[in-house]
């Protein structure tokens, strides 16, 4: 595309609209704010948080509730992009809306209005004249928003240059972008360090007069050719620095003693998802749900020693305890040794990460020790047979294993459910109200629908999922107008299958996940933690107490051997393992008293595998 010169380039912009989480710093533009300051000494960077200034005007609690749901969010600013689509987009609120009150307490229309009202504000209080270059990260939630603010700076100061990035441009999704959003110049194709750079490098050059497509720059030209996109991505990433946080906190120091809060720090210590990796016999790798890591090629994760150094740098200058990994998936060699070093800085931390269902109960501990206090764990079902259509290359017994380490340890475990997956069968639904049976004791999991993400696994092979077609979700039919509705290609997808016998299907599960949530909650309410299934350990003896509503406790007592086999157990095991171990036991003695642990559902089997549910009434970690 070619662009015009006036004084060099020395001062840029980064902007995060509404929705992200208003208690978190944006991690792409403070990423990007710091990187591109290493790079360029000489280049002054403004990063705006702009979110945090309309949770703090329109209250903490409301955009939050906002904020937790898609389509509320894309609803408030899409009615200002297109005022004269109100009427469709406010139907699409007021749907979403049922049953909160807190958003019903203030009509759509007047919502909108002093939406607008705090955004014109920032805008006009901004001197966007001085910068040579504005970008925008453009994530979940922030479409319409985005766009909005685009379009109306553009309008004030028409020689800006705009770029976008972010997870909801990219690839795919940049189809007709220019046609319909003819305000935006650049669009950055994955993650945007490197290719910001070049950018950048090209704006500074007097003698440059177009900038030419070429990995991870989207032009209008490459867009009209269709070009595919590529990415321009670093092998590693040691050349990050940590994320420059200052202007959110500068924000939010402003607001008044009521306003202000401890946030939470976004790190990262990996990028893309290493159970992606291509195998020659697979027809696609990762999750068969997932878009998450489109922007990336590849996994890659930063070094303990970087990892450690990051987080005691970014507490120290923010002073403030609580950090949220945001990788898709935490490395699996080297996180012993990350939260190992961690757990010797000597500082309380209340940490969140995304881990694996496989992560070892020592990992797990090492995390435990450094101040992780919740995950959410890739769990997703709980039963193989739909495991395996999900591609997750995991067990029930695997995920049942980690859900009650997490239990005995006293990590929050928030991880999910899946229903109304295409292609799931009675058989399916059938095995997973058998096994919720063995989990009643554990923290219950969050029930989530399955929604169809652009570039996911099932989106690029419907045929193989029983899918007839696939299309833009028909809730962009009232946000957009028809004609951006058909010719681009939005991050959430809807289709034509199976969704209305899926969830007759999955009726009966969602009601028992509802009765194990009422359930769990009623049995904590206690003053003192009790765990609902433990055991205590009596040497050559165990006590297991079982905790029941609206009754007395069970108890169980297992003597010698039975007692022996109860806590080898611990992690899943084999029956050949078990009776290997066991030698002197006969196996006819053993298999029957497995099978008694198993009716009582004080252990879970699965094939030949077995698992003790019972935790130590006393949190320690207890393994054989």
């Amino acid at each position: 595309m070619e662009f015009k010169h006036t004084d060099p380039l020395e001062k840029i912009i980064l902007t995060s609209t509404p929705w992200p989480l208003y208690s978190r710093p944006s991690i792409q533009i403070g990423t990007l704010k710091s990187y591109l300051k290493k790079k360029f000494p000489d280049l002054k960077v403004d990063a705006h948080h702009f979110y945090l200034k309309v949770a703090e005007d329109i209250g903490y609690r409301r955009y939050q509730a906002i904020s937790e749901r898609t389509w509320l969010a894309e609803t408030i600013y899409a009615a200002l992009l297109y005022p004269e689509r109100h009427e469709h987009i406010e139907k699409i609120f007021y749907k979403q809306t049922a049953g909160k009150s807190l958003l019903r307490k203030i009509p759509f229309e007047i919502l909108t209005k002093q939406i607008q009202k705090i955004s014109e504000t920032f805008i006009h209080t901004i001197d966007w004249g001085e910068y040579d270059l504005a970008g925008f990260s453009i994530c979940l939630c922030q479409l319409t928003a985005s766009l909005y603010f685009i379009r109306q700076v553009k309008k004030l100061f028409p020689n800006l240059f705009i770029v976008v990035g972010g997870s909801m441009f990219t690839g795919e999704a940049t189809q007709n972008l220019f046609k319909f959003f003819p305000e935006i110049d650049i669009a950055i194709n994955g993650e945007g360090e490197l290719p910001l750079s070049r950018l950048i490098t090209y704006l500074k050059d007097p003698q440059c007069k177009e900038i030419s497509p070429s990995e991870g720059i989207i032009t209008p030209k490459s867009d009209e050719k269709n070009t595919p996109a590529e990415f321009h991505q670093m092998n590693s990433l040691s050349d990050l620095v940590p994320p420059d946080y200052d202007d959110y906190f500068e924000l939010l120091q402003s607001f008044g003693p009521d306003r202000i809060f401890f946030p939470t720090l976004p790190m990262e210590i990996s990028r893309g998802c290493w159970w992606r990796r291509k195998k020659e016999d697979q027809k696609y790798t990762g999750c068969a749900f997932c878009n998450l890591n489109l922007q990336w090629a590849g996994y890659r994760s930063k070094k303990p020693e970087q990892v450690v150094s990051e987080i005691d740098h970014l507490t120290t200058k923010y002073k403030t305890l609580s950090v949220a990994f945001m990788d898709n998936l935490l490395p699996l060699k080297t996180s012993r040794d990350i939260f190992n070093d961690i757990s010797k800085l000597g500082k309380d931390f209340r940490l969140f990460g995304e881990i694996r269902a496989t992560t070892s109960g020592p990992v797990l501990k090492a995390m435990q020790a450094a101040g992780m206090q919740e995950v959410q764990i890739g769990i997703e079902a709980l039963s193989t047979r739909l495991l395996k259509k999900l591609n997750k290359g995991t067990t029930t017994i695997q995920n049942i294993e980690i859900m009650k380490h997490c239990e005995m340890m006293g990590i929050k475990n928030s991880s999910n459910l899946i229903l109304y997956f295409p292609g799931s069968d009675p058989k399916d639904v059938d095995e997973t109200l058998r096994n919720l049976d063995f989990v009643i004791w554990f923290r219950p999991l969050k029930i989530v629908h399955f929604w169809l993400g652009l570039g996911s696994p099932v989106w690029q092979h419907p045929e193989s999922f029983g899918l007839r077609s696939v299309f833009n979700h028909r809730n962009y039919t009232a946000i957009f107008p028809p004609d951006v509705y058909k010719a681009m290609r939005f991050i959430i997808q809807s289709y034509q299958g199976d969704l209305g016998s899926q969830r007759k299907l999955w009726k009966p599960v969602k009601k028992k996940l509802k009765s194990w949530k009422k359930s769990y909650g009623e049995l904590h309410r206690s003053p003192r933690h009790e765990n609902i299934l433990s055991f205590r350990d009596g040497r050559n003896f165990l006590i297991i107490r079982q905790k029941r509503l609206n009754g007395q406790s069970l108890t169980h007592r297992l003597e010698g051997t039975s007692r022996a086999i109860y806590l080898f157990c611990w992690k899943h095991r084999s029956l050949k393992k078990i009776l290997a171990r066991f030698p002197s036991v006969a196996a006819d003695r053993i298999e029957p008293f497995l099978k008694m642990m198993v009716d009582k559902k004080l252990m879970f089997q699965e094939n030949n595998n077995y698992l003790s549910l019972a935790v130590p009434a006393k949190r320690k970690f207890h393994e054989q």
